[in-house]
């Protein structure tokens, strides 16, 4: 990205000014996040713009806005910024109980909802000055199979956009370490008292109106794949975007959904809502947590990796006592 008579005159706070500027789009409130004076952010800039020979951000009545040059050079510079701190974190000794690092963890909401408070308690006794980010990681629109579903969440993996994934495929490349967190099932989820626990047939099950967790709004998931095998169909009265809005609205209305055990039996109390084994066989699948071997120098990255191990089989030991008869959760 740069010549090397530019490097000659670069600066890495530069670039680090570049990086807040994109994300803040406001001089004043990029000069409050570095300690910095206005007038020597703007100074900052007028070097980044004789540097790339762009304006870069141009003023608006609400702040700047970047140039398209500004935009290509986004992704670059936080990738170089990201391998920077990757370099120094290595460089440095890690002491968990000592250390002030942000590590950022990618997840879909319904896993995240499983594993966050567990992880944050351990994180209070060991490590009570770590920071957590969590990204909600999504499976790519139309897309059925799981390496190709999960794509974005690897190649933000391997731009270190963040420093671990948890994910719900077994289909991961070479270049990633993977462990198995917990293994998972679904469950039928319904409200407190709602009669199809009371007779959980496949007839009725079909006779029920049904909501799907689905970000893209898409009518159809993997149990009407099922179904369809079997020559039977569904009715999906709803769909919502994420697991924690599908429990409040099963706990209120008639519907019913296949939702994670795991996730089901955490939040039932709060919810009053229930788990049924479901009529039909839905499967099971791991959630793995994945990063770049690579990555893996980083004795932080390595420690909080372990500390993921631990709160899934803690999780796995809480939850054995799930599976009864029916499956309450």
């Amino acid at each position: 990205m740069l010549n090397e008579i530019d490097l000659s005159r670069a600066d890495l706070n530069l670039l680090v000014l570049f990086d807040v500027v994109m994300a803040e789009r406001n001089v004043g409130r990029t000069a409050e996040q570095l300690h910095l004076s206005p007038s020597a952010v703007s100074h900052g800039l007028g070097r980044l713009r004789r540097l790339f020979n762009d304006p870069l951000f141009l003023r608006t009545p609400k702040g700047v806005a970047p140039t398209t040059r500004a935009t290509e050079l986004a992704v670059p510079i936080a990738d170089i910024l990201a391998r920077v701190k990757s370099v120094m974190s290595i460089a440095e000794p890690f002491d968990p109980v000592t250390s002030s690092r942000r590590f950022m963890i990618g997840a879909p909401d319904g896993v995240s909802a499983i594993f966050l408070t567990p992880l944050l308690t351990e994180l209070n006794k060991a490590a009570p000055k770590i920071d957590l980010g969590v990204r909600q990681l999504l499976p790519t629109e139309g897309e059925s199979s799981p390496d190709r579903a999960w794509r974005t969440a690897f190649t933000d993996l391997d731009a270190r956009v963040m420093d671990i994934a948890i994910l719900p495929t077994d289909d991961i490349a070479a270049r990633f370490l993977s462990k198995t967190l917990y293994e998972e099932e679904f469950v039928v989820a319904t409200r407190a008292g709602h009669p199809f626990a009371v007779d959980p047939t496949l007839e009725r099950y079909c006779e029920m109106q049904h909501l799907v967790v689905s970000q893209t709004g898409d009518p159809f998931g993997f149990v009407d794949r099922i179904l369809s095998e079997k020559g039977l169909k569904r009715r999906i009265a709803l769909t919502v975007p994420n697991f924690m809005l599908a429990l409040a609205i099963l706990a209120e209305t008639d519907l019913i959904s296949a939702l994670p055990k795991r996730f089901v039996a955490m939040h039932a109390q709060r919810f009053k809502v229930v788990g049924t084994e479901a009529p039909l066989s839905l499967g099971r699948f791991r959630l793995n947590a994945v990063a770049p071997k690579v990555a893996m120098m980083d004795l932080g990255l390595v420690w909080l990796f372990d500390m993921l191990e631990r709160v899934g089989r803690a999780s796995t030991t809480r939850n054995k006592g799930l599976s009864p008869s029916k499956r309450r959760s």
